[in-house]
């Protein structure tokens, strides 16, 4: 029979990464409804301070460490620090990330390395810290936050695009290489999400009409919205808990419909 309580966190940790707004913070709030004890990081203490507030606010006692997810040494101490202070992470979430919107003629070598270096050797180097104790426990879970960008390319997001579409292999490799011990990685692509970072692109504009992206995105999603960073919470949930043991190396789209769906023919 079917127990419900399959979808329940109680007793694991949860690290998710960059998780102090957006997205991340959202997946981390479902993740301790269900249970799950809050670790997560930021690069700069005023900001990892704001997260722990925030969490306070909504009643959860998260953890919050300084830490840059591409600093492999500094990755190991963090780590390190959870393991003794919370307990063997059971759930990670690599969700920190950026983009820079440049074309690709005009957008500098160094740039295009920190965007992979953030978006994609971070999940790299935070799986390969938080592995050897998954084995040691018997089980994991390992989420990476891909995109949409992880299937289709668009103007402005070289860097990124490649970054994503590297992580969703990523998520299929690691798959492959430790499936064997009970640990499943798979990876959430989320379609436009309302979040801080995309407000811009949702302004009016001065006579009151939509921003040209935003009527875009609109028009194709089939849903005819953006996403709120809680329609990520119940497949994060999902991917989280034991409902999703048989599941490895997926990239579930939540996306309104955007991948399925080739837009409407012009009037």
């Amino acid at each position: 029979m079917f127990d419900p309580k399959v979808f329940s966190l109680e007793g694991k940790v949860a690290l998710v990464t960059g998780a102090t707004y957006g997205i991340g913070f959202g997946i981390a709030t479902a993740l301790a409804k269900c249970g799950a004890t809050i670790c997560f990081n930021d690069r700069h203490q005023e900001k990892l301070d704001q997260g722990i507030a925030a969490y306070k606010e909504l009643g959860i006692e998260a953890h919050g460490y300084v830490c840059d997810v591409t600093d492999e040494e500094a990755v190991a101490r963090m780590v390190a620090q959870i393991e003794k202070e919370v307990g063997i992470i059971d759930i990670l979430v690599n969700n920190a990330g950026i983009i820079k919107r440049v074309p690709m003629i005009e957008m500098s070598a160094a740039d295009f390395r920190q965007v992979v270096d953030i978006d994609l050797n971070g999940p790299f180097i935070m799986s390969k810290a938080v592995i050897p104790g998954m084995i040691k426990k018997g089980h994991g879970k390992i989420i990476n936050i891909c995109s949409m960008m992880s299937e289709l390319g668009r103007e402005t997001v070289s860097a990124y695009a490649a970054a994503k579409g590297g992580l969703k292999m990523l998520t299929k490799n690691i798959c492959s290489e430790y499936g064997k011990y009970n640990i499943q990685c798979n990876g959430i692509g989320p379609g436009y999400i309302a979040t801080p970072q995309t407000a811009p692109l949702r302004e009016r504009q001065a006579d009151g009409s939509r921003h040209p992206f935003d009527s875009f995105i609109v028009a194709k999603t089939p849903a005819e919205r953006w996403g709120d960073p809680e329609d990520l919470q119940g497949p994060a949930v999902f991917l989280a808990s034991d409902a999703s043991n048989f599941v490895n190396g997926h990239i579930l789209y939540v996306d309104g419909g955007i991948l399925a769906y080739i837009g409407r023919q012009p009037e």
